[in-house]
């Protein structure tokens, strides 16, 4: 993940509904496991990182598609903090397979805190920049 640092590990284990009629899954259900490993990152925190105030939203994503992943098989999600920033954190990302050895893909998000009420950015939860920088 060259020098970002780790975040979080996630493994997950792939469901027959995951794949498509290719046998495969499907490349819009990579963007599902990513999703399921940043609510996983943002729940360890410690504190509350979304609010009736604040919440993130995704401002951009960019994924490269490596190599196909075949059913069945287990995978990790592993992201890393890039960039932090006041209002955004960049989140890298790679889906790799259960013994690291075959990178399915790779690529980074760009989450950035919105106040609910205007829609504008607003500054990251102390909670997550902590978390990120650490």
């Amino acid at each position: 993940m060259n020098d970002a640092k780790l975040l979080i590990r996630v493994p997950i284990e792939l469901r027959w509904r995951d794949l498509d009629a290719f046998d495969h899954v499907n490349n819009a259900t990579f963007m599902t496991y990513l999703e399921e490993a940043r609510i996983r990152w943002f729940d360890s925190v410690g504190e509350p990182w979304v609010t009736d105030a604040t919440a993130p939203l995704l401002a951009a994503v960019q994924m490269n598609y490596r190599l196909p992943i075949p059913y069945p098989s287990r995978i990790v999600v592993e992201l890393s903090a890039q960039r932090v920033g006041t209002t955004s954190v960049t989140v890298g990302h790679r889906i790799v397979s259960e013994d690291g050895e075959t990178l399915h893909a790779d690529g980074h998000v760009v989450v950035v805190w919105i106040d609910r009420a205007t829609g504008r950015p607003t500054a990251l939860p102390e909670s997550v920049r902590t978390k990120a920088l650490a």
